[in-house]
């Protein structure tokens, strides 16, 4: 059974990880697992750097960490089965680094439902299935 379970989430649109917040503490409830949640921000292109704070960048963490916390405290869950990590770069890239850092057993990861858009230019969901080193469980 799976006992780390990997939880990415966009902060922007958090009612799409909520079906896969629902599977994993399922699947963390069922095995006595652990849940990690993790979100990624984007860095700051440098042609903008003049335009923002120079604290920008950790700000912008500070912030999500906050998010996150209040995300984790809602997960029907003991809090010592439950952390969460920001991390910055491209979001399948730091999600897959994470899992394998981490040794992550599974991602369960929330999925929009397709669109031409998705067809032709991919999703960060399609390429953390086909790269993971782990099972990767999928929920819409």
């Amino acid at each position: 059974m799976f006992k780390k379970i990997l939880v990415p989430i966009d902060l922007s649109d958090v009612s799409v990880a909520r079906p896969a917040l629902d599977q994993a503490v399922a699947l963390a409830s069922v095995s006595g697992g652990e849940l990690k949640l993790i979100t990624v921000r984007s860095l700051m292109p440098v042609t903008y750097m003049e335009y923002v704070p120079a604290d920008f960048d950790t700000a912008a963490k500070g912030e999500a960490d906050d998010q996150l916390k209040t995300v984790a405290a809602e997960l029907a869950l003991p809090r010592d089965r439950v952390s969460h990590v920001v991390r910055l770069g491209s979001i399948y890239g730091e999600v897959l680094n994470e899992a394998k850092a981490w040794g992550a057993d599974v991602i369960v990861v929330g999925s929009h439902r397709p669109s031409m858009a998705t067809y032709l230019i991919g999703s960060n969901a399609t390429t953390i299935v086909r790269h993971a080193v782990c099972s990767v469980l999928v929920v819409r």
